[in-house]
């Protein structure tokens, strides 16, 4: 189990990034997830980046659309990150290497300034470790392999905050209720939007949004689906920005 906390002194990164950091050492796992691994279960270690810029807009986020041809997660939105390797030395390693790997960030221009607590991820059996970072030198990114990553994008965290881009849906047949941010062509669930959600509420960004609007997932997926094809002209919403 990776121990969480600040990786550097907050007052050394951006005042808006200040509470965030200091934040990531006072909260466990239950903060981001209701998901416990069951006593003896074997997870396999994952990380993922979460890695914060300044952009025209102000700070934003770097995510990535994973492709539609691939056999899971398929065209879901997530942060950069995958399952470990040995040389990594931890998950700092796994976030960057994996981060280059998919959208070729250069990692000395990323600054890692905390660790949150590991999250279990049912589905896939995965420990991952968010890792937070300050993109003090950003780098042009891209879709470095589109076999498996359809689109990068760098989104404001100003529109991720903005209520009309937020709702919640609920799966059919399972007893589970989560947020999403339908924002910048992208639509953003499950596990990937759980912590987003909450590391916005752990930086003091968050805005009052409307928690009883909760839809269909399956409705959702296709009335945005129908948005993008309307506003991209019948191709589907992948784009690449730096």
């Amino acid at each position: 189990m990776t121990e969480n906390g600040p990786l550097v002194d907050a007052e050394s990164v951006p005042e808006w990034l200040r509470g965030l950091v200091a934040a990531s050492g006072k909260v466990d796992a239950s903060a981001f997830t209701k998901f416990q691994p069951p006593r003896g279960t074997k997870t396999r270690p994952a990380a993922v980046l979460v890695l914060f810029g300044e952009g025209p807009r102000g700070p934003d986020v770097l995510l990535l659309r994973r492709a539609d041809t691939l056999d899971s997660h398929a065209g879901q939105v997530a942060f950069p990150g995958g399952g470990a390797d040995e040389d990594d030395g931890g998950p700092v390693g796994t976030a960057l290497r994996e981060a280059e790997e998919e959208t070729g960030v250069l990692p000395s221009g990323v600054r890692p300034v905390a660790v949150l607590p590991d999250l279990w991820v049912p589905v896939s059996g995965f420990s991952v470790t968010p890792v937070l970072a300050h993109w003090v030198n950003p780098s042009p990114v891209h879709a470095v392999d589109p076999g498996e990553t359809a689109a990068v994008a760098r989104v404001a965290i100003e529109d991720l905050l903005d209520p009309a881009n937020r709702y919640q849906v609920r799966r059919t047949g399972y007893d589970w209720v989560g947020p999403v941010f339908d924002v910048d062509g992208l639509f953003v669930w499950g596990f990937t939007a759980g912590l987003l959600a909450a590391v916005l509420d752990l930086g003091g960004w968050s805005r009052e949004w409307d928690k009883t609007d909760v839809r269909d997932l399956d409705q959702a997926l296709a009335a945005h689906a129908a948005r993008a094809r309307a506003v991209y002209n019948g191709g589907s919403v992948e784009r690449e920005r730096s």
